[in-house]
């Protein structure tokens, strides 16, 4: 009834401003986890998982052969560290290293559990948390119109401090260009500003110390409409934003032209969240409260003005995607309070309607329905589905893991009740739940290259966890040696 769409592509590739003056109570949800931070398998596995998605992440982190067969005796998995490095000196591959499998295959058993360590306290929440593409910087926004760039290399020290300007209930999202020459950063208005995050500038107040140019989303057929935008994203070679609104619609925004490249409208109600598919950007995913997932490419916008497809399985507005970067998978974030893993190939022409719930509800004050939390979409496309977080209050993220470090084994979540959970992308198992805030867990971030993971919350913590051995002790910033990208290359 729901033909597939996806054969073309094949070859190709709450709303924020929530009641917050009603303080919200850090309680556990439902379908929340108690354990410890070094964590465990506590939900059963997935009985099937998509073979392909399956494989291929498998064989980002299967070693080679050779190696696994280092020693007497049987091949196990994982390999031993001792066997890996023994077949690594040995040259048994014959490439005198490890390759990226075999790096995966060590590293990804090592999760950043242990700590955390603070890096900063602020007295507003923090609602976005992001490192740069190569580590070496992170970026946190707060609603007291803060946002601060970190130098992660010299000891976490504040590098610039933004105010931001013009700010409406609080930053929304930030991104940084690939280059890290400029920072954008949104908030509820459809005004985006820019900033020079590499000059020498400590302090950067708008218009004051340093211009914030602003970059105006509105278009002529808004109707003279006011909307805030959810989420900004460049593009890989950053000469585009992609953003999503309230106005129900997604932008491109040309920045070499300086104006605003494309409008769409894109679902039926508000757009929390959008991305650039791949490096290409001609694929575009977006979600929304409507509950929908939507494909959109813009080799054919102009022809059709529809999406290429639509992906349905969620019961509620989906507050974050993140793509996986191959133009296939991705994953979402739901009020229905699940993360769910997609394949784009699977997507519809036509929506199909889960029907109308039979209970009132709204995530931003209330608990979820106990009668909900096992209700199925009848039309779900989704290829797999995580439980144990709780996606209450704001508009929750989810990530997969690195790919240099795990080859993306896993899926991380910030939550409700003030955790962040890591969860096997292939098992579907909660491999482990990181507990220290007090406040929900809007955003965090698992660093490229290191095996270290920050998150920030609305308590204003911002801390990070990392591996460390049982006789480590946790050292100031300033004092730790920085193990980079390098560093792996070379001894990995």
């Amino acid at each position: 009834m729901y033909a597939t769409a996806s054969a073309l592509y094949i070859d190709e590739m709450g709303y924020a401003m929530s009641r917050l003056e009603i303080e919200s109570s850090v309680c556990e949800d439902g379908n929340a986890i108690q354990e410890d931070s070094s964590g465990g398998q506590t939900k059963k596995p997935f009985r099937n998982l998509d073979d392909e998605i399956a494989q291929i992440t498998k064989m980002k982190s299967m070693p080679h052969q050779q190696l696994v067969k280092v020693g007497t005796g049987r091949p196990e998995l994982p390999v031993s560290p001792v066997k890996m490095l023994a077949g690594r000196e040995s040259n048994y591959s014959g490439r005198g290293r490890f390759s990226s499998a075999d790096r995966c295959h060590l590293l990804s058993r090592y999760l950043p559990v242990n700590g955390p360590w603070l890096i900063d306290q602020m007295s507003s929440r923090a609602y976005v948390s992001q490192f740069s593409a190569d580590g070496s910087l992170f970026i946190a926004g707060f609603q007291g119109s803060h946002i601060r760039i970190y130098n992660v290399d010299r000891g976490w020290k504040v590098q610039k401090n933004i105010l931001a300007k013009n700010l409406r209930w609080t930053i929304t999202d930030t991104s940084l260009s690939p280059d890290q020459r400029f920072l954008v950063y949104a908030s509820m208005s459809p005004i985006v500003h820019i900033v020079n995050a590499g000059s020498a500038e400590t302090e950067s107040l708008a218009n004051v110390t340093e211009i914030h140019d602003g970059l105006d989303f509105s278009s002529n057929d808004d109707g003279g409409y006011s909307f805030g935008v959810f989420c900004v994203k460049f593009s890989k070679d950053g000469r585009e934003l992609v953003a999503g609104s309230s106005g129900d619609s997604i932008y491109v925004y040309d920045l070499e032209a300086n104006k605003l490249s494309l409008r769409i409208l894109a679902h039926m109600s508000d757009v929390n969240t959008v991305c650039f598919a791949d490096e290409t950007s001609h694929l575009i995913y977006s979600g929304s409260d409507d509950s929908f997932c939507k494909v959109w490419d813009r080799r054919c916008l102009i022809a059709k003005g529809k999406p290429a497809g639509v992906l349905m399985g969620h019961l509620e507005g989906i507050t974050f995607i993140d793509t996986r970067g191959d133009g296939r998978y991705f994953i979402s974030n739901g009020k229905d309070q699940t993360i769910k893993l997609w394949d784009i190939r699977k997507m519809s022409s036509a929506p199909c309607n889960p029907g109308f719930r039979s209970y009132e509800w709204d995530y931003r004050w209330m608990d979820y329905p106990p009668q909900a939390k096992d209700l199925t979409h009848p039309c779900d496309q989704s290829v797999a589905t995580y439980r144990g977080h709780s996606v209450l209050r704001t508009l929750i993220r989810c990530y997969f893991s690195p790919v240099f470090s795990t080859g993306q084994k896993y899926i991380y979540t910030g939550s409700h009740n003030a955790c962040v959970y890591i969860y096997d992308l292939v098992s579907g198992a909660q491999v482990a739940t990181l507990k220290h805030h007090k406040s929900p867990v809007r955003d965090c971030s698992w660093h490229p290259f290191h095996t270290m993971l920050v998150s920030s919350s609305w308590d204003g913590d911002v801390v990070k966890w990392e591996f460390a051995g049982s006789g480590d002790v946790p050292a100031s910033s300033t004092k730790k040696r920085v193990w980079t990208r390098h560093f792996y290359e070379d001894y990995l």
